[in-house]
C-alpha cells in the first residue's frame, strides 16, 4: 500500500479508572478503565515536502489524550497496511510514546485506535477489551448533562505524577488505597451506563474524586473554587478532572435543573465549554 496523505485519531473522555492503567499498578494489581472517544480528532498530514504537519482540535495538555491520539495517527500514517489492526497500532503508539520519555498508561492509545466506548483491563503488558455497550438512554443522558470545560489551567502531568508514584513505591497506604478506589469506580461506571443506573454513574465519579484526593489533594486544588460552589448548590452531581488531572479540562455532570446555572458559572470563571459528541470510529486514513 502506498503511503497515505493523512491520518487522524479521536481524543477521549476518561470517566473512571485513569491512573490504574499506568505502570507499575497493572503489574501489581491490574488496572481497569472506562472511557469513550469524542468527535474531535488529531490529524497527521504528509505535505508536499514529505514533512509531517499535525493538527490539534484542542491544545496539548488538555487531559484529553491529545499526545496519544497524535501518536496513533502517526503510526497509521507510517503503517497504513495495519489500519485494520487497531489493537496493534495502539500498542505501537504506546511503545513509541514510552520510548520517547512520556510516562503514560495504555488507555489513551486504545481509545484513539478503537473509538467508541471502551471498558479495558490492564494486566501487566496485556490489555483486555471487555464487552461494553451503554444503553441509548444512558448515552442521551450523558450527552445532555456532561459538560466538558477547558479551564485554562496548565500543569505538566509527568511532574505531577512523579511524587505519587514515588510514594506508591514506598508503600504508602493512602496512595494504594486511592488507586484501588479509582479502579473500583471503573466497574461501577460500566454497570451504571450499561443498565441506565444514573446513581451508579454519579457515585463512580464521586469515588474517582475521593481516590484522586487520596493520591494527592493538590491535584484538584486549582479546580475547587469553581466546582465546589456548584456541588454545594446542587447544580452539579459530580465531576472529574480529565486525564490525570494535570490541567486543561474538567468533565462536569450537571443535575437536570442545574445546566444553565453551571454554564453561567463556568463562563464567569473564564472556563470555555467544548462542544462534543460521541465518536464511534477510531483511527482512520484520510484521503
Amino acid at each position: 500500500m502506498d503511503r497515505p496523505a493523512a491520518a487522524s485519531a479521536p481524543i477521549r473522555l476518561d470517566l473512571a479508572g485513569g491512573w490504574t492503567d499506568v505502570g507499575p499498578y497493572p503489574y501489581d494489581f491490574g488496572g481497569e478503565v472506562v472511557n469513550f472517544a469524542i468527535n474531535l480528532r488529531v490529524t497527521a498530514e504528509l505535505n508536499s515536502s514529505s514533512d509531517i504537519e499535525v493538527g490539534f482540535p484542542v491544545e496539548r495538555g488538555s487531559g484529553l489524550g491529545t499526545s496519544s491520539a497524535l501518536q496513533v495517527a502517526l503510526e497509521a500514517l507510517s503503517n497504513p497496511g495495519e489500519i485494520k489492526k487497531p489493537h496493534l497500532l495502539a500498542e505501537k503508539a504506546f511503545f513509541s510514546e514510552s520510548e520517547g520519555g512520556n510516562f503514560c498508561g495504555r488507555q489513551d492509545q486504545w481509545a484513539s485506535s478503537l473509538g467508541g466506548f471502551n471498558h479495558l483491563l490492564f494486566i501487566g503488558d496485556s490489555v483486555e477489551q471487555l464487552p461494553f455497550e451503554p444503553m441509548r438512554s444512558s448515552k442521551n443522558w450523558l450527552k445532555k448533562h456532561f459538560i466538558l470545560a477547558n479551564t485554562g489551567i496548565s500543569r505538566i502531568s509527568g511532574k505531577m505524577q512523579a511524587p505519587v508514584w514515588k510514594r506508591y513505591a514506598e508503600n504508602e497506604s493512602n496512595v494504594k488505597n486511592g488507586l484501588h478506589m479509582i479502579r473500583s469506580a471503573a466497574r461501577e461506571m460500566a454497570s451504571g451506563l450499561q443498565h441506565d443506573r444514573r446513581d451508579l454513574v454519579v457515585n463512580s465519579l464521586r469515588t474517582v474524586c475521593i481516590g484522586v484526593d487520596m493520591l494527592d489533594p493538590s491535584i484538584h486544588e486549582p479546580f475547587k473554587h469553581v466546582v465546589e460552589p456548584l456541588l454545594d448548590n446542587g447544580s452539579i452531581a459530580a465531576w472529574k478532572a480529565m486525564g490525570a488531572g494535570g490541567g486543561g479540562c474538567a468533565g462536569i455532570l450537571c443535575t437536570p435543573s442545574g445546566i444553565e446555572s453551571t454554564i453561567f458559572a463556568l463562563k464567569k470563571a473564564d472556563w470555555s465549554i467544548i462542544d462534543w459528541d460521541f465518536e464511534y470510529e477510531g483511527v482512520r486514513l484520510e484521503s
